[in-house]
């Protein structure tokens, strides 16, 4: 899954599409049996998961967490990719892509402008609620993910930096080589996509490049950044078991939190083979093998079972805004 601004990178015949939304079916594990979160929206009259359309400079991960946020209340940190659904509306064809994401026990808060009403049900009656056949597909991978195990995850990030100055018009050291003007923007966007995993850890070569592309991030949350030679072009070129070590070892953990892994392209197959160790043989084959691996400032998200330690259950990527 990847933004919509690059019609290339979205699933099926993308000129097709009229609108794009997002949103997340929020779920929780109640006495030990597992609930998930309808809205009411009085305008409809219909039953639906949090969801709306994207704002313009935004991507889908952003659009999804937003709009839970506004509709219920509810802060969310995204978890699994689930389908996405297409239906027809007024203007063509809507596309509309969902995450599983994990809350706690707060209770809803439903806006009060669009959403009057918001529920905790059972898949059951949830299935029985829904206005829109579509919306069960999602409910169904969701359900399947819970059953085996698989629903209860955290994210480890791969991010390419941002665009860079040419080499060839770079004549000092090539660890000061900086952003371009691009790069410098791809950051500041790339600063609200991390928002929706919001890892609170960076490890990062300490490249100018690299450094300067997770800065507005790290600046803007807080995050602990630690830098990490041997995530440096020059270190990996020299040694690159202990780039692919810097996977192994957080994989290792027996569960933690969200975590961002800043570095170049040529590191990038090093640790892509890394992450392909930790999965299913068909789930690997989806990684981006070939080069470049990722576009500057792309993020591949690797979601790692809780349940399972170590286990990466689904991949995604995706491309800050461009302007």
């Amino acid at each position: 899954m990847r933004s919509t601004e690059h019609l290339e990178d979205v699933p099926g015949d993308a000129t097709e599409i009229s609108v794009y939304a997002a949103g997340a079916l929020c779920w929780r594990v109640k006495k030990k049996k597992l609930e998930l979160l309808l809205i009411h929206r009085q305008r409809y009259d219909d039953w639906s998961w949090p969801k709306g359309k994207l704002d313009q400079g935004e991507t889908l991960a952003e659009c999804a967490v937003r709009e839970v946020f506004e509709e219920v209340g509810l802060p969310i940190t995204l978890g699994i990719p689930l389908p996405f659904i297409r239906y027809a509306v007024k203007p063509g064809l809507k596309e509309v892509h969902y995450w599983a994401a994990e809350v706690d026990d707060m209770p809803p808060l439903p806006d009060g402008k669009e959403v009057d009403t918001a529920v905790w049900c059972s898949p059951t009656k949830a299935r029985g609620l829904l206005s829109n056949p579509s919306d069960v597909e999602p409910l169904d991978a969701l359900i399947a993910a819970h059953e085996a195990g698989t629903l209860e995850t955290w994210p480890l990030l791969v991010v390419r930096h941002a665009k860079a100055k040419p080499r060839s018009a770079w004549t000092r050291a090539e660890g000061e080589r900086p952003l371009a003007a691009t790069g410098k923007r791809q950051a500041l966007s790339l600063q609200r996509l991390l928002m929706a995993w919001h890892p609170g850890k960076i490890l990062t070569s300490g490249w100018m490049r690299c450094i300067a592309t997770i800065s507005p991030y790290a600046q803007a949350t807080k995050a602990k950044v630690k830098v990490v030679q041997s995530l440096t072009e020059a270190d990996h070129k020299r040694n690159p078991a202990k780039a692919s070590a810097v996977i192994d070892k957080l994989l290792a953990k027996s569960k933690s939190s969200a975590v961002a892994v800043c570095t170049h392209r040529p590191v990038l197959p090093t640790l892509l083979e890394a992450l392909a160790a930790h999965m299913a043989p068909s789930l690997a084959a989806t990684l981006p093998l070939g080069d470049p691996h990722l576009a500057p400032g792309e993020i591949l998200v690797a979601h790692v079972s809780v349940n399972d330690p170590g286990r990466i259950v689904a991949v995604e990527q995706h491309r800050p805004y461009e302007d």
